[in-house]
């Protein structure tokens, strides 16, 4: 018998935790779990992202994570109101509707639900 694995959590870059702590709270609608000297944890809707405290930011500007939603449209419409910089989601190649944020370390999120 082989143990289910449950889910799946990134872990970010961070160049400053307190910066990203606030950003993904005041922008994205997530909440701050907890927070330590040298790592940091928020969650929305059951997921959670950790960040780790790096001084170089070409770690972050290099890394992504995918984010399964249900209507990417709806997060753009709350992301927009909240000032984050972002694009209308878009149907790519591959079948996903996806909406992309760069948080402020460079860390790209892609929120994505199956094109109908």
């Amino acid at each position: 018998m082989t143990t289910q694995i449950q889910s799946t959590v990134p872990v970010l870059a961070s160049l400053n935790l307190g910066e990203s702590v606030a950003f993904y709270t005041d922008r994205l609608g997530f909440t701050k779990i907890s927070q330590y000297d040298d790592y940091a944890i928020v969650a929305r809707d059951g997921a959670e992202i950790h960040f780790w405290l790096c001084a170089d930011r070409n770690i972050a500007e290099n890394t992504s994570c995918y984010i399964r939603v249900a209507d990417t449209q709806r997060l753009f419409d709350e992301f927009l109101a909240n000032g984050v910089p972002v694009k209308e989601p878009a149907v790519r190649p591959w079948g996903m509707k996806e909406l992309y944020v760069i948080d402020p370390h460079g860390n790209l999120l892609k929120f994505g639900e199956y094109a109908r």
